[in-house]
């Protein structure tokens, strides 16, 4: 018998077991490798800015958002609505879902914002119209109201990840006003002439960069928060359908051909690994999916009519989305709005939640124990809170034109800002 054959032989009665060869003719270096424990393979660290905190996994930038903070121990639960035409906050007590208190604040609030340190949320009083723009600051120690602060142009706010700035989102004027994050003196500004109807934001996972959303453009503005610039644009292709309003999404010919030449993005999130960002579009109904280091289009998920608000689950697996049922900026909508649930991981929608009896359902948050996510109802002066398991419904009635509502408190160890952006 030849040596081959014989070698033959020997690996043929050869027995494999737990993947280790079990033959004295295996050569040492062989058994060595096969039996020893495969090397643990580390992310590399994440090379973050100066004063942001540190990313302790690479892999889900929410990890951190599943435990309070210590800073926010003592505050009051509570969810906190600005009615943008009334013009005042409802408050609610989630326990027993009833509003306890409403304040007034200044013109036209669009969003209640936790600062970076959680110790104040601002409300964001736009009045565009008016000119009086203000942050009113509440303390969620106690839940009630300040001072008004007055600021030009206020549609939203956002955070510098090291917390050195606040950035006030001044839509009108096509400008991020960077502003001290505690007395809201100005710093300095960003123009960004391109960016018609700027408004919602995401940051990089190592804070270098944020996209900000052009809602009148159809098309993203990328910061450079560390030289102070803008890097450059890029216009979000439409799909070649989309969603008929009035229309039941899940019946036969509920789509069109989408018509639109440009899309009315809206909130915009990040896939937990940091590579992706979604950008929730209203007239493409879907979000757009972008790889934000190269500023390149990548995908398109179709997902609801008038596709809105973007809020990842506690443990960062999901991504819950929500369709306000129209296409208009402002009206009662003629279709159901909707939620829609996106697996991160397979960038599929696994679970669509229409809310019974047709909505509005637009921006707000998730709850401390991720058990519920709470929206509010746009035009139809309500608040909804959904249970992130079933999607069973109830609503809270509130004051006119609820929008960008936040639940208070939050996990995590600072805010980014919007309704609630934490890390």
């Amino acid at each position: 018998m030849s040596s081959k054959t014989t070698i033959g032989a020997v690996l043929a009665l050869a027995v494999v077991a737990g993947g280790v060869v079990a033959s004295r003719f295996v050569d040492a270096t062989a058994t060595a490798s096969a039996t020893a424990p495969a090397p643990v393979t580390k992310s590399p660290a994440v090379v973050s800015v100066p004063g942001m905190p540190r990313v302790v996994d690479p892999h889900n930038v929410y990890s951190e958002i599943t435990q309070l903070s210590p800073v926010v121990k003592g505050d009051l639960e509570r969810v906190y609505v600005p009615n943008l035409r009334s013009n005042d906050v409802s408050v609610i007590d989630p326990a027993t879902l009833k509003v306890v208190d409403r304040f007034k604040v200044g013109r036209s609030p669009q969003h209640v914002i936790p600062s970076w340190d959680l110790r104040t949320l601002w409300v964001a009083n736009n009045a565009e119209r008016t000119g009086d723009g203000s942050l009113t600051p509440i303390d969620p120690r106690t839940g009630k109201p300040g001072a008004n602060v007055p600021v030009d142009d206020p549609y939203n706010m956002y955070f510098t990840p090291d917390g050195k700035s606040a950035i006030v989102v001044a839509e009108a004027r096509h400008r991020l006003d960077f502003r001290d994050p505690h007395t809201m003196a100005m710093q300095y500004a960003i123009e960004v002439p391109k960016c018609g109807g700027i408004n919602h934001a995401e940051f990089s996972i190592d804070g270098r960069y944020a996209l900000f959303t052009c809602e009148f453009d159809g098309s993203l503005a990328k910061i450079d928060l560390v030289e102070r610039k803008v890097l450059g644009y890029l216009k979000l292709t439409m799909p070649s359908t989309r969603f008929r309003e009035g229309v039941d999404p899940t019946a036969p010919g509920a789509s069109e051909i989408c018509t639109s030449k440009k899309g009315m993005p809206q909130d915009v999130r990040m896939s937990p690994d940091g590579k992706r960002f979604y950008i929730a579009d209203m007239d493409a109904d879907g979000v757009h999916v972008v790889d934000g280091d190269n500023l390149t289009q990548i995908g398109f998920i179709p997902v609801g009519i008038g596709t809105h608000g973007l809020y990842p689950s506690r443990d960062g697996k999901f991504l819950y989305i929500a369709s306000r049922g129209t296409h208009r900026i402002h009206g009662k909508p003629k279709g159901k709005g909707s939620v829609a649930v996106l697996d991160f991981a397979t960038g599929k929608i696994v679970a669509n939640w229409p809310v019974p009896g047709g909505g509005s359902p637009d921006m707000g948050n998730v709850s401390a124990d991720g058990k519920w996510l709470w929206l509010s109802g746009r035009f139809d002066d309500v608040v909804y809170r959904i249970d992130t398991k079933t999607g069973a419904m109830q609503k809270v009635k509130v004051g006119g034109e609820p929008h960008g509502l936040t639940v208070w408190p939050q996990p995590g160890r600072y805010s980014l800002g919007h309704t609630g952006n934490l890390r």
